[in-house]
């Protein structure tokens, strides 16, 4: 499936659009991550458009965005990825798999060395395994999400000083990104918390668990306090309300508990004990933040459409800046001017680290709340329950050294 969105009252009169090709699951399990993402995405093309566009030496250009469905499969990714070439569009766009990303990365660095007068660049939104900025690093790829390493880097630093936890169960789904959360926790708990005892691990098939209970079983009987987990979408959704419904009294670490029905599923049982790490969350106050997200729900009113992630809005605002620096979509001159490049919207701030093209920015830990707690004036997605800031982490912070040697 492919669908090509412009969205302009004057997209005839003028100049040729600037493509960006959407690489997602828009169908399958995690569909609704992938809706998502498109109206996140969306938003950001139709607020640049709104301001006139992009500006090259011969005038403004419309972003357009054509999302092609990969039903979150490598194969199926691939596919999309030669319909991408074919049609000569610049720029992609993908982030709902590390997996998908991987086998990306190793595509388009192979065309643009054959195809050197179609080159494209991949911009990422999600895929945080570590690997794609340390030894699988490109030229030719950006990610625009803090990695596994550094989101567990912060999640680590609150539970060092969470003198409750004392038995930890680690829990992911089974392809390269669930397999590095669990090693990263393992690694830097060691290091920060010596005396944690990791009381069971499990990986588990993404997106294809139905009933998290035989789980949640093996969660109770191994004594565990606390829970960290990379789970997202469904696979974290049915395995919360699986603790829940087991009558467990647990804490959960978590990368994405704060959106797609996990706060409605998980509901008071996890007030005070759920935390999520993000880059952003609609709680974090301030004028400039409020209005960002209150636009976003103006925009979008359902409940059910009510997932903003800023990490998606920086990508698009930061792409489009360096166009008009590079005065091209030629992917060398692209990927050079948004080296180094830096962000700042009045309540965000953040750099593109050239040595890996990882976005390096501050991030929040944040605790369910219900509603109209101190700290808590927005809720999720309807569901009467928000996020509060626990812990707020500089970039300098969060940033972690990387192995990667750029070649380009």
């Amino acid at each position: 499936m492919q669908i090509s969105l412009v969205s302009t009252d004057h997209a005839c009169a003028a100049p040729a659009p600037i493509r960006i090709a959407m690489i997602e699951g828009m169908s399958g399990p995690f569909s609704n991550a992938g809706q998502a993402v498109q109206r996140n995405v969306q938003m950001a093309i139709d607020n640049i458009n709104a301001r006139g566009g992009v500006t090259l030496p011969d005038g403004k250009h419309y972003l357009a965005l054509t999302i092609i469905d990969n039903k979150q499969g490598v194969e199926e990714s691939l596919n999309a990825l030669r319909q991408v070439t074919d049609q000569h569009i610049p720029f992609v766009i993908q982030g709902n798999s590390s997996a998908v990303a991987l086998a990306m990365i190793d595509a388009i660095n192979k065309h643009n060395q054959r195809a050197p007068d179609n080159r494209i660049l991949f911009l990422n939104y999600s895929a945080v395994d570590p690997a794609l900025t340390n030894d699988k690093c490109s030229f030719w790829h950006f990610r625009f999400d803090a990695n596994a390493d550094m989101r567990m880097q912060v999640l680590t630093e609150v539970i060092k000083n969470d003198v409750h936890a004392k038995n930890v169960y680690l829990i992911g789904q089974d392809y390269s990104f669930g397999r590095s959360v669990n090693k990263s926790a393992r690694s830097m708990l060691g290091s920060k918390r010596p005396d944690i005892h990791i009381v069971g691990e499990d990986l588990h098939p993404i997106g294809k668990i139905k009933d998290f209970a035989p789980y949640a079983a093996k969660i109770k009987a191994s004594g565990a306090d606390t829970v960290i987990t990379g789970n997202w979408g469904n696979d974290l959704t049915l395995l919360i309300k699986a603790t829940k419904d087991a009558g467990m009294n647990l804490k959960f670490y978590t990368f994405y508990a704060n959106a797609l029905g996990a706060p409605a599923a998980i509901g008071d049982a996890g007030v005070g004990r759920v935390r999520a790490v993000a880059e952003w969350h609609p709680n974090v106050g301030g004028q400039a933040s409020d209005a960002f997200y209150q636009a976003f729900r103006l925009r979008y009113p359902d409940p059910q459409e009510d997932y903003l992630h800023l990490r998606m809005h920086v990508m698009i605002e930061m792409l489009s800046r360096a166009i008009e620096k590079a005065h091209t979509t030629q992917a060398v001159a692209v990927a050079k001017a948004l080296e180094g490049t830096t962000y700042s919207n009045g309540f965000h701030q953040a750099q593109i680290r050239a040595q890996d093209h990882q976005l390096l920015q501050p991030l929040y830990v944040s605790v369910m709340q219900k509603k109209g707690e101190a700290g808590t004036r927005f809720d999720n997605e309807g569901s009467g329950y928000g996020f509060k800031t626990e812990a707020f982490f500089e970039s300098r912070l969060t940033t972690l050294p990387s192995s990667c040697k750029m070649n380009n």
